[in-house]
């Protein structure tokens, strides 16, 4: 009996530790599980990237545009924000004249303003690259309004009206959210050509708040705003040029591939004169357009400044 009694207490403490050591094992094989499915989220294709490397990204992809579709602008097609080039350009006499179109409740644009101090060395050598090509048939941005889009209270494909009151309610807490950005040291990355004709100036952040993160608090300080915004929340891009007609020292008849190329090394030859460029961005603004791009055609536009104030408070 007692040899029976001795066998079932060693029996159980076989069992004990069977079982602790069962669990032990089934525990750290969870962690493991747990900590593998984790490690696949930074080395799948649908891992977390940072905002430069999502800005890089779209870039890339903006640079391809051109070979994908060709040059639509020669054909006069869309030009920007679904709007073609009628929309907002007449080309008559040898001239290009914009048409200022009235639009109803006026565009409620935030946007970052790059200073003249940096714009006007831009703009210059923009115009000694593309204007003895393009001469005619371009239109030049307004080198004192360059300016990055962020976001938008009211755009003219999903219009949000607006009283007086509620307009300064708007500028109010745009202003709130200058007091606590940060100003922006940033760097040129490269210039690209779209295929609807947009010259675009693609920029990268060295230092303070990250577009990202600026878009998301005015969608927290514009809760009226449009659910679906025109850009990128990563992007940092300014207008240069619009293109609007066939390179007047191209032949008419050359070959699709040939003038591709000819558009791809002009941005080349831009890209090797001010890539890398450095400026500071300072200044958000809210702006009031009352005719259709009137940032980008010189409409009219009323526009309230707000230093960004990096404040922590």
């Amino acid at each position: 009996m007692a040899r029976v009694r001795n066998w079932w207490n060693h029996s159980k403490k076989v069992i004990v530790i069977w079982l602790i050591s069962a669990i032990t094992f089934y525990t750290m094989f969870q962690m493991v599980l747990r900590h593998a499915s984790h490690n696949s989220l930074y080395t799948s294709s649908d891992s977390p990237i940072s905002n430069s490397e999502q800005r890089s990204r779209l870039y890339d992809e903006m640079g391809k545009d051109l070979d994908k579709h060709g040059a639509l602008f020669i054909r006069h097609g869309e030009t920007s924000q679904s709007l073609s080039v009628s929309d907002l350009f007449a080309i008559k006499d040898g001239a290009v004249t914009p048409l200022l179109k009235p639009v109803n409740p006026p565009v409620r644009a935030n946007v970052l303003y790059l200073n003249t101090e940096y714009s006007f060395p831009i703009s210059e050598a923009v115009r000694s690259i593309f204007l003895p090509h393009f001469d005619k048939v371009i239109w030049f941005q307004n080198s004192s309004l360059y300016h990055f889009s962020l976001f938008h209270a009211s755009h003219h494909i999903t219009p949000v009206p607006a009283t007086e009151v509620e307009i300064e309610t708007e500028a109010n807490a745009v202003k709130a959210v200058a007091e606590v950005v940060c100003p922006m040291r940033i760097f040129l990355d490269r210039v690209v050509l779209t295929s609807t004709g947009v010259l675009l100036g693609c920029w990268q952040v060295i230092s303070g708040t990250d577009p990202v993160t600026i878009r998301a608090k005015l969608r927290t300080a514009l809760p009226r705003a449009p659910q679906n915004q025109l850009y990128n929340a990563a992007m940092l891009h300014t207008s240069f040029a619009r293109l609007l007609g066939h390179p007047n020292t191209l032949p008419a008849e050359v070959d699709k591939t040939a003038e591709i190329q000819f558009f791809h090394d002009l941005v080349t030859r831009l890209n090797n004169q001010i890539r890398g460029f450095q400026a500071t961005v300072s200044e958000l603004w809210y702006v009031e357009e009352y005719n259709v791009l009137a940032l980008a055609v010189n409409g009219r536009i009323k526009i309230r400044k707000f230093q960004l104030g990096c404040s922590k408070n």
